[in-house]
């Protein structure tokens, strides 16, 4: 069963660097005993790469027809890999002499012609030489990449057959341990595997009895009190003074805690990891060890160093001592449940990898290698069972008690829902018998619950680095901002940008280190990445369920990515520029559409689909885009404009006739949002904004006016009423002082004068209610200095009786 514990990656081997220092002496010594011989020439290196390259195939073949002592896969894979890489370098290195060479010739001219006058003999000679040093350099440089296309096969095929033995391991069934044929087995084969273990035992007593002798012991006994030392007070000193140089160094903020973190970390890593190289040499001080056991104990201190990362990692993270300093959004109830676990899950990993050490070391029986996997898988996913456990009771806990708790991010729930998934897996499974897919689901859960916290805090601390490093505020920020001339606004963007960058790379790291276990290491993704996005002919459609599934995660991926780019950019980068929500906007739903196209672009390739495949779809559909499609791809287009030319842009207020007039929300492929008064929203068509007639009332100024014409009586005081309204304007928070309010003396007929009144506000959208209010005090101004409003003139008409006659009682009439 392949685990990722014979191959330590990326983040644990920068945290046991330190842990492995003692073992690096003999090989730097080496390292200069190499560097003193001559470099190979060309012609050497590529005929050590094809013996190379020979014996990989060779041993392939025996690891095919199963013979004993052959070489595992992995190496095999390794070795090709090795021969590619090199021979690609051979053949960049030997271009930059072709080069030179092809230069040379052309300074001396072409070759005579034949019957014409021969060429100078020094000139000849010359073209002779470049000739046959041109040929021989072409010759290696075919043969390099002849060399490097032959091991990429090679590589193909192992990896081919690695996969093959993968799953045929994981597909294996035995007789379940729920039946009497699996418990027989165990008797029959329990008296071979007791003494195999008895002939190990027996190897470390005599290892540790030569390692007692008075050459030995005095050394011996240093290591073990140094390593006692470590153990007593290595963490409580490490982490004592990181606090020391926090509290005097690191600025106050959420990176004194991230580091904090760390920092627990890799103190619980150090110490641990190197008590156990203490001890190990300890005992072989004077290479009291044979090769074998050697290489058994510098396995257990790289196991250990493991085993130390993932407790020292959830204890740090969970922090049940010290709420202020954790990381994950937990209740000191949760964290005080859990705090044991990290310790236990790393002790169970460290029996993991010390059983299958054993088992390997002794050749074990089939029927005891697979009762210790079954144990091994119950145990793991019962601890992580158990972990599960605890955290759904402390949620509920603290909904009965009422307390707040953080919304879980997506992620931690799909996390916790393929943890919950696998620990049913691994129990059905080995009931079923399928005792290899148990144990290799159990140490996935593990490896990938220790690749997830590293990644974790490690962006946790990216971020608070950068914020820190970059923050206007911070003395760094200070010098960056003198030292160069910068803006507070691009420092803050590019701690944004950098963390963003980082995050992602730390992520595809994290990707890698995953999928170790599936045989597809960070060396093979990169190699499939590039030849994703290098130029390639595909050829015509091949339905295949693979292609088909590979096609649509692409696409569900890029998705995915897309959303998260447009969210971090709406959310996160461009609120920080000064840029206007429009502009913003703008950009976001640009980005949206170009990468939209990307993505789909990526999963018609990863379906294989060619431009020169659906070449006809878009000729058949030509005349239905010039005819039925036409208004669509019309407003398509002007929604294209809009978002470039910007006529209109989100938040401004336009109108376009009597009844559509409001803010506009939201510029879509097909058509735009207009919000009106009364909160309903119209749904415009892009081509309408483009075609026709529209009023921005904000796009020059986003101010808004408010008039308003008072008339009042010629006897009024106009200068009285004219400072009353004044007053009124400027009492208002709305009003703006620039441009500033202006009362105006407008007509004067003869019954009443006329004051135009004028002030500015911050937004069109405020003028009905800043109009009523200040006609309200304007009013009620006036009315407490007794100067009224000129009413209406009334009319008049009397009905007089017949000439001559002026008689009181005469008929009247008034109106």
């Amino acid at each position: 069963m392949p685990t990722p514990l014979t191959r330590l990656p990326a983040f644990p081997a920068i945290l046991l660097a330190l842990a492995l220092a003692f073992g690096a002496a003999p090989a730097w010594a080496r390292a200069d005993a190499d560097s003193s011989t001559p470099a190979a020439t060309p012609a050497q290196t590529l005929q050590q790469l094809s013996n190379q390259l020979d014996t990989a195939k060779a041993a392939l073949q025996n690891a095919q027809q199963g013979k004993a002592g052959s070489t595992p896969l992995a190496d095999l894979r390794t070795s090709a890999m090795q021969v590619q890489d090199q021979a690609r370098q051979l053949a960049d290195s030997l271009m930059p002499q072709m080069t030179a060479l092809q230069a040379q010739l052309t300074v001396l001219g072409p070759p005579p012609a034949k019957g014409g006058p021969p060429e100078a003999p020094e000139v000849a000679v010359q073209r002779r030489q470049l000739d046959k040093a041109q040929a021989n350099l072409n010759a290696q440089i075919v043969q390099a990449k002849s060399l490097g296309l032959d091991a990429l096969q090679l590589v193909a095929q192992i990896t081919g057959l690695r996969n093959d033995q993968f799953q045929a391991r994981l597909a294996a069934r035995t007789n379940t341990p729920l039946g009497h044929a699996f418990w027989s087995d165990q008797a029959h084969s329990l008296p071979n595997d007791l003494t195999r273990f008895q002939r190990l035992a027996a190897r470390w007593s005599d290892a540790w009895s030569d390692a007692w002798q008075p050459p030995n012991r005095q050394p011996l006994l240093l290591c073990l009190a140094a390593a006692a030392l470590l153990l007593a007070g290595g963490r409580w000193t490490l982490q004592r003074l990181w606090q020391f140089v926090a509290t005097h160094w690191l600025p106050d903020g959420h990176l004194r805690r991230s580091a904090m973190a760390a920092v627990m970390a890799l103190s619980t890593t150090l110490v641990l990891g190197l008590a156990a190289r203490l001890v190990h040499l300890g005992v072989d001080w004077n290479d009291t060890l044979d090769a074998d056991l050697d290489t058994m104990a510098t396995s257990i201190v790289r196991a250990v160093c493991l085993a130390a990362l993932m407790a020292g990692l959830g204890s740090a993270m969970l922090s049940a001592r010290r709420a202020s300093w954790r990381l994950l959004p937990l209740t000191d109830l949760a964290a005080q449940r859990l705090r044991r676990y990290p310790w236990l899950l790393g002790g169970a990993s460290l029996l993991v990898w010390l059983t299958e050490r054993i088992i390997r070391s002794i050749g074990s029986s089939l029927p005891a290698t697979v009762l210790l996997h079954a144990l091994l898988a119950l145990l793991v996913s019962a601890l992580i069972g158990l972990v599960l456990l605890h955290l759904r009771r402390a949620r509920r806990a603290a909904d009965v008690v009422g307390d707040p708790q953080a919304r879980r991010p997506l992620w931690v729930g799909l996390m916790g829902f393929a943890a919950m998934l696998g620990v049913a897996v691994c129990w059905l499974s080995v009931c079923l018998g399928y005792v290899a897919l148990a144990f290799f689901v159990a140490w996935q859960m593990l490896w990938t619950g220790l690749v997830a916290a590293c990644l974790y805090l490690l962006m946790q601390l990216v971020h608070d680095l950068f914020e820190t490093l970059l923050s206007p505020h911070g003395r760094s920020g200070a010098h960056l901002q003198a030292g160069f001339d910068l803006a507070p606004g691009t420092l803050e963007q590019a701690a944004t940008v950098l963390t963003g960058i980082t995050r992602v790379l730390l992520a595809l790291a994290a990707l890698a280190l995953v999928l170790a276990p599936f045989d597809a290491g960070p060396t093979e993704l990169a190699q499939r990445t590039l030849q994703l996005f290098s130029g390639h002919t595909l050829g015509r459609l091949t339905i295949a369920p693979g292609t088909v599934l590979g096609a649509i995660a692409v696409f569900v991926l890029g998705l995915v990515l897309l959303r998260m780019l447009k969210r971090w950019l709406g959310e996160q980068l461009l609120p920080k520029t000064a840029m206007d929500p429009g502009m913003r906007d703008s950009i976001v739903t640009l980005l949206g559409y170009l990468g939209g196209v990307l993505v789909f672009a990526l999963a018609l390739a990863a379906c294989g689909v060619s431009l020169q495949s659906i070449a006809w779809i878009a000729s058949a559909l030509s005349v239905g885009i010039g005819f039925g499609l036409q208004a669509v791809v019309q407003n398509f287009i002007s929604g294209l404009i809009l978002l470039v030319e910007r006529p209109v842009k989100v938040g401004d207020w336009v109108s376009l006739s009597s009844e559509v007039e409001g803010d506009i929300r939201r510029i879509n492929v097909r058509a735009t949002e207009i919000q009106l008064w009364d909160r309903s929203t119209v749904i415009v068509p892009n081509s309408q904004l483009i075609t026709q007639t529209v009023r921005n009332v904000t796009h020059a100024s986003a101010q808004g006016r408010v008039r308003i014409m008072l008339p009042m009586p010629l006897d009024t005081d106009a200068a009285r009423a004219r400072q009353l309204m004044l007053d009124a304007l400027k009492a208002h928070p709305s009003t703006l002082n620039t441009p500033a309010p202006v009362v105006r003396l407008d007509n004067i007929n003869a019954s009443s004068m006329t004051f135009s009144i004028t002030s500015y506000v911050r937004s069109p959208r405020d003028v009905t209610a800043v109009k009523s209010d200040i006609l309200f005090d304007i009013l009620q101004r006036l009315r407490e200095a007794q100067l009224p409003l000129s009413t209406p003139q009334s009319m008049v008409v009397r009905t007089l009786g017949p000439l001559g006659e002026d008689s009181p009682a005469a008929p009247s009439q008034a109106s």
